[in-house]
């Protein structure tokens, strides 16, 4: 499969999974209400076609980002200064990318296959995983000291050493796609489902035990560790929700009908922040108040990924808008 036809799959997965809200689900269901942000976006003039995608803080004060359009990994200063650092291949796609226990930067290489590691000052090096077109996605430093990603096609969960090693562990719900994956307070990692309706954990055995969605819902994406359990983004039934250890869910449905909601982080604030593919940043209270923070206005201007960051607020990545964008709260 080529790379244009792989990208293309991995954007309808992700950006276009508008099903409709499911009923039978336990949800609460909180009005927003508007707040006070300033948003920064920075264009990346590095390159044109970047599609800048996974986002993370990074060990030396500045902010990486996955450049999936041209196989780059980039790097943005806080008053965006902007770096790029060229992979093996310009059509690798980078996907995903996270901080590792050993101060470098590691993401994955869905078209290429590897897992890629860089240092802060750009160095590179690449690790082919063993199950050939396993399309790597998500990737996550866990609590063992070593980095664990999902395997799309290869319906697999990797987990990679500092020093390159990889095991595989089979997804054992068939044809599921594992998509994103956070390190949870309980020591294990957990891990989306994309079409299988599920959220997967996964314990440094290799054990792996997954929990059905209310519904049946597919399209669970991105996965962080907050309060209460592991939170996630739930684009079919457009809302945030949670999942406790015991494998209870609870859906914050987002008020707007149009919202698109597609990455998730935790705040400096200790809340719940996702990325809205309609064009805003959303925040969800302890009890599930939801406040949204519009980017400016453009067709192009689709928040995808987000993470916590220097600066004082939350950075994102703008999939189409070939952006990188920063919101800081403001006081009332």
């Amino acid at each position: 499969m080529s790379g244009a036809a792989k990208l293309g799959r991995a954007t309808r997965r992700l950006l276009t999974a508008f099903l409709g809200a499911l009923t039978g689900v336990t949800a609460v269901a909180v009005p927003a209400r508007a707040d006070v942000g300033e948003v920064t976006e920075y264009p990346i003039t590095t390159a044109a076609g970047t599609l800048p995608a996974g986002i993370t803080a990074g060990p030396d004060g500045a902010l990486w980002f996955a450049a999936s359009g041209v196989g780059r990994i980039g790097r943005i200063t806080v008053d965006g200064r902007l770096t790029d650092f060229p992979t093996s291949s310009p059509a690798s796609l980078p996907f995903a990318i996270t901080a590792g226990p050993d101060r470098a930067l590691w993401f994955t290489e869905g078209n290429a296959n590897r897992i890629g590691r860089i240092t802060t000052a750009g160095h590179l090096t690449e690790f082919p995983v063993p199950t050939a077109d396993s399309f790597p996605a998500g990737i996550a430093a866990g609590a063992d000291g070593a980095l664990w990603f999902t395997e799309e096609s290869g319906n697999r969960i990797g987990r990679i050493t500092t020093a390159g090693h990889i095991t595989e562990y089979p997804v054992p719900a068939p044809s599921a796609s594992p998509c994103s994956i956070a390190a949870g307070a309980d020591g294990a990692l957990w891990f989306t489902e994309l079409t299988g309706a599920r959220i997967g954990r996964i314990d440094r055995t290799g054990r792996i035990t997954e929990f059905p969605l209310p519904g049946g819902s597919g399209f669970p994406e991105a996965i962080v560790s907050g309060p209460g359990g592991m939170w996630f983004t739930a684009s079919d039934a457009n809302a945030v929700a949670r999942i406790d250890h015991a494998g209870r869910v609870t859906r914050f449905p987002l008020p707007d009908p149009d919202s698109g909601p597609s990455g998730i982080a935790l705040g400096p604030d200790g809340r719940v922040w996702y990325a809205d593919q309609a064009g805003r940043v959303g925040r969800v209270g302890a009890k599930g108040t939801i406040t949204t923070f519009p980017v400016k206005e453009g067709a192009d201007r689709v928040p995808f990924r987000i993470t916590a960051g220097p600066g004082r607020g939350m950075w994102f990545t703008e999939l189409f808008g070939n952006a990188v964008g920063h919101l800081r709260t403001l006081p009332r």
